[in-house]
């Protein structure tokens, strides 16, 4: 029997995969009514909810961790003392996926990345599924899967913890700094995790860093695939930004002009999708289309409407300081910032600091609101708003023509949403809202 602790939306594509494959499975949740219960019901799938039964973990010859669902917790910890494996979703749907693997994680842009990606490899003659901790999970990618698929996966930390032969073709990292402090033991662990992206490749596949980022390169593990590096400097290997254009081994592709993506980190992560591109050799020619005809994703420094010469932008997906902070430094016009939400064990104070001659005012929300504020004390002034209406409505009756409000809280959502999805649609639908009643 396999165990699949979680039943959200990874645990019912691991567990559908399993059962097909001739498993059998039995599914659990601490949630007395977790999100997927009627689907697993549909399936026929035994499971039980509201608890995790440590003896039935106990009887499972493997246990699928969900990635929301802690490791350290009572019932994990002792199947792992017990001897059971443990892995994640993307580990078992990586034995069964086929064609190559195009494995991208980071702390910041990486759905962007993954989607961007994505857009420039169907440019080329290969069949492109995108997944894994983006839209489908990698389970449901495999029935769709053949030897001339390229599976461009989003990988999260959580996700690498459980990997065993998890292996990418090309594997990218674009960034490491602090987040889900509240999960791990300190930032190193945090680290180590992201760097398990390379820890099955060999001499055969390609591993992509930044090289301007610190926590990347030098990697502080042993990566025996062929590195290739990025950053915004001029540089005659890899990726580089040189006379106003991103390149390639030195050859011009893109001219920052073309860029659609807001925001210098952003050209980080077209750089690191050019490199992708250049291995499956796509033509600098579909790379500079692909490139220009991109559009932002979804909560990521989507601009929502222009009122009154007032630009409302909803980046919500930025669930972390140093994300937050790229988003305030993606605009040279004032910002009115809001932010709030559940703290992973972030340091606002980094964000304080990010604020001045940028911010002009802030508005917080959720709980982690008294902690934003005793940070950023005395740097801009702000404001507390009990609810995202509140917040848009403060924002708005602050804002002056060509200021932007910008929703980019620094946290995670779970205080107030399901998921930041949840929240960015709830901003988006207050400033429409607004805009519809003419305040």
């Amino acid at each position: 029997m396999i165990a699949v602790v979680g039943m959200a939306r990874s645990g019912l594509a691991v567990s559908r995969l399993l059962r097909n494959r001739g498993f059998e499975v039995w599914a659990t949740d601490s949630e007395p009514a977790p999100r997927m219960l009627e689907e697993f019901d549909k399936l026929g799938i035994p499971h039980e909810a509201g608890r995790h039964t440590g003896e039935r973990l106990l009887e499972a010859g493997e246990i699928v961790l969900s990635p929301g669902v802690p490791p350290a917790i009572e019932p994990i910890a002792r199947a792992r003392e017990a001897g059971i494996p443990i892995v994640s979703e993307l580990e078992v749907a990586s034995r069964y996926l086929e064609g190559d693997v195009v494995a991208i994680t980071g702390s910041n842009g990486k759905t962007t990345t993954t989607s961007l990606v994505a857009h420039v490899l169907s440019r080329g003659p290969r069949r492109i599924e995108v997944g894994g901790n983006i839209g489908r999970a990698a389970s449901d990618m495999v029935g769709v899967s053949t030897p001339e698929t390229i599976n461009v996966l989003e990988v999260s930390s959580f996700q690498l913890e459980g990997i065993r032969t998890f292996h990418p073709r090309v594997a990218v990292l674009l960034n490491v700094t602090p987040d889900h402090m509240d999960r791990y033991t300190d930032f190193d662990a945090y680290r180590m995790a992201k760097f398990r992206l390379f820890l099955n490749q060999d001499a055969g596949d390609v591993a992509i860093l930044n090289r301007d980022d610190e926590h990347s390169f030098p990697p502080p593990v042993e990566i025996r695939a062929r590195q290739r590096l990025f950053g915004r400097g001029p540089r005659e290997e890899g990726g580089g930004i040189s006379g106003a254009t991103l390149r390639v081994e030195g050859s011009p592709i893109v001219p920052i002009a073309d860029v659609p993506l807001r925001g210098g980190h952003n050209l980080e992560n077209v750089l690191a999708a050019l490199l992708v591109a250049d291995f499956y050799r796509i033509s600098a020619v579909d790379s500079r289309s692909a490139v220009s005809s991109f559009h932002a994703v979804e909560h990521r420094l989507e601009t929502v409407i222009v009122i009154d010469g007032v630009e409302y932008v909803n980046d919500s997906k930025a669930t972390n300081v140093d994300s937050a902070i790229k988003a305030i430094e993606a605009f040279e016009s004032p910002v009115i910032l809001i932010a709030g939400g559940v703290d992973k064990g972030a340091r606002f104070e980094r964000l304080a600091a990010a604020l001045e001659g940028r911010v002009r005012e802030v508005v917080t929300i959720g709980v982690a609101a008294p902690r934003i504020e005793e940070a950023i004390a005395g740097r801009v002034p702000v404001r507390r708003a009990p609810d995202m209406a509140g917040a848009v409505s403060i924002a708005t009756g602050i804002a002056r023509a060509g200021d932007v409000i910008l929703l980019a809280p620094a946290c995670a959502s779970f205080d107030m949403y399901a998921n930041y999805e949840e929240r960015g649609r709830d901003f988006r639908n207050a400033v429409l809202g607004r805009a519809r009643a003419g305040a």
